[in-house]
């Protein structure tokens, strides 16, 4: 593929090629330079300081080729997360492919919930209900090791990706393929039940917008209204969550009210929400139906 940088000339400087770059993405991204930079240093295997620091160093062929595709991707549409095969969540660098959803900052509020919980009940058996890259599992595995921690997908290709982050991490995961609790062994119960289910309307149109309409639509759409999931895990959990067990889960900003309902519904008790940095409540919390 021709270069967009200098195809008859002298390999440009870091510098130049990251105007240029960032010159090509301002209409695909809020975020040209910063993109350009990541991809660079993607490319390079540096960091962006050493860019900075080095600005009049040359980019050679090779490394310009890789780097003037990546930037045709960007200019696609493809999120940077799928073009570097990795984003930062909790501290730590998760291997991300386009089987699984890309972590994002929000759901660390459902992981400060669950740490909470583990501070008081150390050894609790947990479950991470379709666990995609398998962020929130191995989060919780490496920050209470005393905790047992299971992990169950649908999608085969997702937990691939999953056991590949707890291997990196040295977390102690149990993986577990399963169509949400149908294939999970009988009698398996746990003492908290986490969650980030697909929860978007299908007809939302920003489904159709940025990383949205690049990530896999299996992690993404939740039914004609967004609540497909929660009424399968309401309905389902209670039988597997022991007494006083705890499930924690994510949702869209304005959907609170209806996942409380419906918890209330069958009979799950203490449900409180909560609330993210801009003040939106994205995740609620309920204690197990007494039996």
């Amino acid at each position: 593929m021709p270069s967009f940088l200098k195809p008859d000339g002298p390999a440009p400087t870091l510098a130049e090629a990251l105007r240029t770059a960032s010159r090509r993405l301002e209409t695909a991204s809020p975020s040209a330079l910063l993109d350009a930079e990541i991809l660079l240093a993607h490319v390079l295997g540096k960091s962006r300081t050493y860019l900075r620091a080095w600005p009049e160093a040359s980019l050679e062929p090779e490394p310009q080729a890789l780097f003037d595709a990546l930037i045709e991707r960007r200019v696609n549409g493809a999120p940077i997360a799928y073009l570097t095969g990795s984003r930062e969540f909790w501290s730590r660098d998760f291997i991300v492919t386009p089987a699984v959803l890309i972590p994002r900052p929000e759901t660390e509020l459902l992981v400060e919930m669950a740490l909470a919980h583990l501070r008081e009940h150390p050894t609790a058996a947990v479950l991470d209900l379709a666990t995609g890259s398998g962020a929130i599992a191995v989060t919780l595995a490496t920050e209470y090791r005393t905790a047992t921690v299971s992990a169950s997908d649908i999608s085969a290709p997702a937990l691939a990706v999953a056991r590949r982050n707890a291997a990196r991490w040295g977390a102690a995961v149990r993986f577990l393929e399963s169509d949400w609790f149908a294939n999970l062994p009988a009698g398996l119960e746990f003492d908290l039940i986490v969650s980030n289910p697909p929860y978007i309307p299908d007809t939302d149109p920003h489904l159709r917008e940025g990383d949205l309409r690049f990530e896999p639509p299996i992690a993404l759409q939740g039914g004609p209204d967004g609540m497909a999931a929660y009424r399968t895990i309401a309905e389902q959990a209670c039988a597997r969550l022991r007494p006083n067990g705890v499930l924690l889960l994510e949702h869209g900003f304005d959907q609170a009210h209806a996942v409380g309902a419906l918890l209330k519904q069958h009979r799950y008790r203490h449900i409180d929400h909560h609330a993210d940095l801009q003040g939106h409540w994205r995740a609620t919390c309920a204690t197990a139906p007494e039996r």
